[in-house]
């Protein structure tokens, strides 16, 4: 019995894939392109067991995922292959129609023609999960309710759109062609591993080296944070028991504006990284000027997976964040390895503060 997963050495897939070999004997093959955001050293940990695979290659790429399909045989694909970053899409989304909407349609053409040929029982039982983003569903204001499965899509940036894009694709497979899909989307993750261009991770990051805190305009902008070892537990749940065809949403019940998570990690780090001189890291927080097109509230009313599936997330957002921060004060190493220069450039690029102030398969 095997799993394939795609996008396995980012953010949340290497949380995935760690989390289910410690759980779990089952193989799971890893592919993942490496771009930027993938890193090999979260993964570590797998570097002799052979229950872990890595393949360095593209979702788009339908000769690799045949040859990997018919080797492997795996009984579901998890889809967390994807261009996240919304910064990114604005000055760049080209990637993002790819990676996102091409790719993703290559996948489940590639993974369509496998399943279709399968035995029956073997079909029966396969399932593709595809993994999205609140997003796709656009912006609420203070007093609307949560995003739930039916609410409709609109989203606002191009990160958001060719996940709808995606998210519509997947859907396309099952009523056209019978793929048995399963969808979640989820509210913002934070957690171990987090590639310190995202809001928790750059705040922790930039306070311990005594650089500003970047906020967005006024910083109000509301987000449901979800603690991404709670996703990954989801997830685990959709694959076991989730009703074909059906999109589940996936939230920590959460809600809180950016400028209050920045002030919580400063707190943190007051405590448990106090500075030499006893200032407050929050003297470091610094407004910069809001992005196009910014979301100002997200919120997931994530009731359906709990009411049908019995999850919950197992983490407040206190006890979280004290895990994420305590987590990256422990790995300084993770967090230099992967600043490169390109990552400098592109921080200093987005986020300056106002003048004032391969294809071969090879175990890992």
């Amino acid at each position: 019995m095997t799993l394939l997963v795609t996008g396995g050495a980012g953010f949340i897939g290497a949380n995935f894939v760690l989390d289910w070999l410690a759980e779990s004997s089952e193989t799971v093959i890893n592919l993942d392109k490496l771009t930027y955001a993938g890193n090999l050293e979260t993964l570590a940990s797998l570097q002799d067991n052979p229950h872990h695979v890595f393949v360095q290659g593209d979702i788009g790429d339908a000769d690799l995922v045949a040859q990997l399909l018919q080797t492997y045989q795996p009984r579901a694909v998890i889809n967390f292959a994807a261009e996240s970053h919304v910064d990114r899409s604005i000055h760049g989304p080209g990637e993002f129609i790819e990676t996102n909407i091409v790719g993703t349609f290559r996948l489940l053409e590639s993974v369509r023609g496998f399943w279709s040929a399968l035995p029956a029982a073997e079909k029966t039982g396969f399932r593709f999960l595809h993994v999205s983003t609140d997003e796709v569903y656009g912006s609420l204001s203070q007093d609307e309710p949560a995003f739930a499965e039916t609410h409709r899509y609109e989203p606002n940036s191009p990160y958001s759109a060719s996940k709808a894009a995606s998210d519509h694709l997947v859907r396309a497979w099952h009523h056209t062609y019978g793929l048995p899909v399963l969808t979640t989307n989820c509210s913002n993750n934070y957690g171990p591993f987090h590639f310190p261009e995202k809001l928790i991770p750059l705040m922790i990051v930039n306070a311990l080296a005594g650089k500003h805190l970047p906020v967005y305009g006024d910083g109000m902008q509301i987000r449901d944070w979800l603690y991404v070892k709670d996703h990954c537990s989801a997830i685990r749940r959709v694959l076991q028991a989730g009703q074909l065809g059906e999109t589940y949403n996936v939230g920590g019940w959460n809600e809180k504006p950016n400028l209050e998570i920045v002030h919580t990690v400063c707190k943190l780090l007051d405590e448990l990284r106090p500075k030499a001189d006893g200032s407050s890291y929050a003297t470091q927080i610094t407004t910069v000027t809001d992005r196009p097109g910014h979301d100002r509230r997200y919120a997931i009313d994530a009731r359906k997976l709990e009411q049908e599936l019995g999850w919950k997330p197992a983490e407040t957002f206190d006890s979280g964040i004290r895990k994420t921060v305590e987590w990256y004060l422990a790995n300084p190493d993770w967090v230099s390895h992967v600043q490169s220069g390109a990552y400098r450039d592109w921080v200093q690029q987005q986020y300056a503060p106002p003048a004032s102030a391969a294809t071969a398969v090879n175990a890992v």
